[in-house]
């Protein structure tokens, strides 16, 4: 059985989350900025990367695990690339394939934008909220993931 109206209590909530969520990624987004920093997107790439180590991603595996389309994550892997933050190798058993790896430079940059990035969530979400509220609230969040995030 299938709602096709939602709650006021859905409909309130889904738009303080959005609100929110684009007040707080804008606030990131300008930190970064004026510390002379590229944005977000270069930062969740290269996170990416990073943690998938030595045997970097294939580019369909990276758009899976960030939030850019497609086209969006070619560009960014172009530029990335052309300032040295990530080298594309081929892969040996597919002659069209390649695997994208973040470079030293890459993990650098990674470096000093979470510095910024890292002082951003601390003010605008750690000095707001307390440690018992900020795991509420990641659980709540996490239910609504699909799959849902695990504990």
């Amino acid at each position: 059985m299938t709602k096709t109206s939602p709650s006021s209590q859905a409909v309130t909530a889904w738009a303080r989350l959005m609100r929110v969520s684009r007040q707080l990624v804008e606030k990131a987004e300008d930190a970064l900025k004026q510390a002379g920093l590229p944005p977000l997107a270069w930062y969740d790439v290269l996170h990416e990367l990073a943690e998938a180590g030595e045997a970097g991603l294939r580019p369909f595996e990276l758009t899976g695990r960030v939030l850019l389309a497609q086209y969006g994550v070619s560009r960014l892997l172009a530029r990335l690339e052309a300032d040295g933050l990530v080298e594309k190798l081929p892969v040996s058993d597919d002659g069209r394939g390649q695997i994208v790896r973040i470079t030293p430079a890459g993990r650098d940059m990674r470096r000093r934008i979470w510095g910024v990035y890292g002082a951003s969530i601390a003010g605008l979400m750690g000095e707001k909220l307390s440690a018992e509220e900020l795991e509420t609230l990641a659980g709540l969040l996490g239910r609504l993931r699909h799959p849902p995030a695990r504990e």
